[in-house]
C-alpha cells in the first residue's frame, strides 16, 4: 500500500533538486511535479516541494496516474484522446464531494446534484464549472461531477486550457482521487494523497503543477 510520506527537510544537495531543472516553477514558493517514465505511460510519480531559505524541499511522494493514452504536448493536445497534457499549470481552486480536509486553505467549491463541468465545445461555457447545465451545454457533453463519487472526492483544478479556453483542445482536467485506473487525461493519485495536498497548498504561495516526462520529447523540464 503506498502511503504519502513527509520527507526530510534537508534534502539532496543544492541545485540538484527536480524543480531547479525545471525551465519554469510558476514564480511561487510550492510546486507539484507529475512526471511519467515515458509518454506513453499511463502511471508515475507525484512529488510536491516548497521553498524553504532558498531552495526546494520535497513535503510528500504518492504513485500518480495519467491518462489511458499517455501524455500529450499541451500546447497541441486535442480533446478526447485520453492523454495528460504535458506542460506548468497554475491550480485555481479545489472542489470536492467530500467536505475539505481540516487545514484546506484554499477555496473549496462544494460539489452538489446541479454542478457539472461543461465540455461541450459548442458553449460559451466550455472548460467551465456551471450550476445547473445551461442550454448551450449539451449534457452528454458535460461532466456530471457529483456521478464521480470517488475520483472527485477531492480535487483541484489544473490551469490547462482554462484562463481563454481553446474550444477543441480540451476540459475538465484536475488532479483528483484514483479511480480504477487510468484516467481520461486528469492526474490522480490516493485519496490520502489528495487529501494531504489540500492540506499542504496555501494559495498565497502560488502553488503550480508541472507535467511531463522524465525524459525526451514531453521532458518535464522542458517547462
Amino acid at each position: 500500500m503506498f502511503v504519502t510520506s513527509l520527507l526530510a527537510a534537508s534534502g539532496p544537495p543544492w541545485g540538484s533538486t527536480l524543480p531547479d531543472r525545471l525551465a519554469d516553477t510558476g514564480g511561487g514558493s510550492q510546486l507539484i511535479t507529475a512526471v511519467a517514465p515515458s509518454a506513453g505511460a499511463t502511471t508515475g510519480r507525484l512529488t510536491w516541494w516548497e521553498r524553504r531559505s532558498g531552495r526546494w524541499v520535497p513535503m510528500g511522494r504518492a504513485p500518480a496516474r495519467f491518462g489511458a493514452r499517455g501524455l500529450a504536448e499541451g500546447a497541441t493536445r486535442v480533446q478526447g484522446t485520453d492523454t495528460t497534457p504535458t506542460g506548468l499549470y497554475d491550480l485555481p481552486y479545489a472542489f470536492g464531494i467530500r467536505p475539505a480536509p481540516v487545514g484546506t486553505a484554499y477555496t473549496y467549491r462544494p460539489v452538489r446534484e446541479g454542478s457539472w463541468w461543461c465540455q461541450d465545445n459548442a458553449s460559451f461555457h466550455y472548460n467551465r464549472w456551471v450550476e445547473p447545465l445551461p442550454a448551450d451545454c449539451a449534457p452528454g457533453e458535460a461532466e456530471h461531477l457529483v456521478g464521480y463519487a470517488k475520483q472527485y472526492a477531492h480535487a483541484l483544478v489544473i490551469g490547462f486550457n482554462y484562463d481563454r479556453p481553446v474550444h477543441g483542445r480540451g476540459a475538465g482536467i484536475f488532479l483528483h482521487v484514483n479511480g480504477k485506473g487510468a484516467t481520461a487525461g486528469c492526474v490522480s493519485v490516493p485519496e490520502e494523497s489528495m487529501r494531504a495536498i489540500l492540506r499542504w497548498a496555501r494559495p498565497e504561495r502560488r502553488p503550480h503543477i508541472a507535467v511531463g516526462t522524465e525524459s525526451g520529447p514531453l521532458d518535464v523540464t522542458r517547462y
